[in-house]
């Protein structure tokens, strides 16, 4: 087994013979690198944590780093004849971690004011209501105070009383003997689990807890102009905050169903109206969907299909500005089908009244892409 550990010069980055201040130096920058505090759920690192641990054990002691120096792994080996064993180092290196470096998780405070949870709720919004801002009451859970205690946790007609052991920090400072010396540590109380203060009459409806889970019920007010996976934040309506903290926030993300007619791109609207070839020949007032309602729109003669008109602020407005965007309207010409006799030679007759020009466009358009026998890249 002990052939499978790595040299315990190697493992503080040290060579054989470094001078105690050096081992003492390298353990506690590999400590700190290393320390689960550091790490939260790396495995390896807490792997290799021990691992230096275990070889600053070692060669910090000047009777057990002889013996390493002299025998090496052999020399903690039962298996090998030494007789010694390696055995619990006797103290907990998480707290020298937390002398050295201040902090950890033994020196965080319990009784420490707490911020609320936030919490989402998902609402569905027509396209309509979406442009123009709606009034929805919503239904959520949340975390707060008592209703019974008020957020104490004793029974009514009693009282939370000061933890004597901590005097009412949640904390205690224990003196330990460690491989450096005298260190004094501090940490969670364990007679009130670092609230500071012992219920000895819990009230019944939150156990003690001094908070509850409720239903609440809110009308929201959605801006005009809320667009798709915006979010509307209300301050402080999430759940209550512990220990005098402020409560969460409400965070109500918005889904908007598509529509029907209109494509919406942030502020500016598309949609498509058909045409008869008349109205595109000749030109002619069409009614138009805008998002207020239908209105009247002249199209000019000679109107191709395709054609956009951009109608001015007749978008959506902005949802943190008063400007809108722009409707455009793309008008799609209609090609007339199932003709009758008449209809197909009145159309005939156009077509040979229009002589070559009826033609031109076409004609010219294949010169160019045909010219010198090659076509545009």
């Amino acid at each position: 087994m002990a052939e499978n550990k790595r040299d315990y010069y190697e493992v503080l980055g040290l060579s054989k013979g470094a001078s105690e201040d050096e081992i003492k130096k390298a353990y506690r920058q590999m400590a700190k690198k290393y320390h689960p505090d550091m790490n939260p759920g790396d495995k390896d690192a807490e792997a290799k944590f021990k691992e230096v641990n275990e070889a600053y054990a070692v060669l910090s002691d000047p009777d057990k780093k002889a013996k390493y120096d002299q025998y090496g792994h052999a020399a903690f080996d039962p298996s090998s004849g030494f007789g010694e064993g390696f055995g619990d180092f006797g103290f907990d290196f998480s707290d020298i971690f937390s002398s050295f470096f201040g902090g950890g998780r033994s020196s965080s405070r319990w009784n420490a004011a707490v911020r609320g949870d936030d919490i989402a709720v998902r609402i569905s919004l027509t396209f309509e209501e979406a442009v123009f801002g709606v009034k929805k009451e919503i239904s959520y859970q949340k975390v707060q105070k008592c209703s019974e205690c008020g957020g104490e946790g004793a029974a009514k007609g009693t009282s939370a009383k000061k933890c004597t052991k901590c005097g009412g920090t949640g904390q205690v400072k224990v003196q330990q003997r460690t491989p450096l010396g005298m260190m004094q540590t501090t940490r969670t109380c364990d007679a009130c689990r670092g609230r500071g203060k012992i219920i000895e009459t819990p009230c019944k409806k939150c156990r003690g807890t001094g908070y509850e889970k409720a239903t609440k019920k809110l009308e929201v007010s959605i801006p005009a102009g809320i667009d798709d996976g915006q979010r509307v934040v209300l301050r402080e309506k999430g759940s209550d905050g512990e220990n005098g903290g402020r409560a969460g926030d409400l965070i109500i993300v918005v889904n908007v169903r598509k529509h029907d007619i209109f494509e919406r791109d942030g502020s500016d609207v598309y949609c498509e109206v058909p045409i008869t070839f008349a109205e595109a020949a000749l030109g002619a007032e069409i009614d138009i969907p805008t998002l207020e309602g239908k209105m009247k729109y002249t199209i000019p003669e000679g109107t191709q299909s395709g054609t956009v008109f951009t109608l001015r602020q007749k978008g959506i407005q902005n949802v943190n500005y008063r400007t809108r965007g722009n409707l455009y309207v793309t008008v799609v010409v209609e090609v007339p089908k199932n003709l009758n006799a008449e209809q197909k030679s009145l159309l005939s007759k156009f077509a040979n009244s229009c002589g070559e020009k009826n033609y031109a466009k076409r004609e010219k358009f294949f010169k160019k892409l045909f010219k010198g026998g090659k076509t545009p890249g």
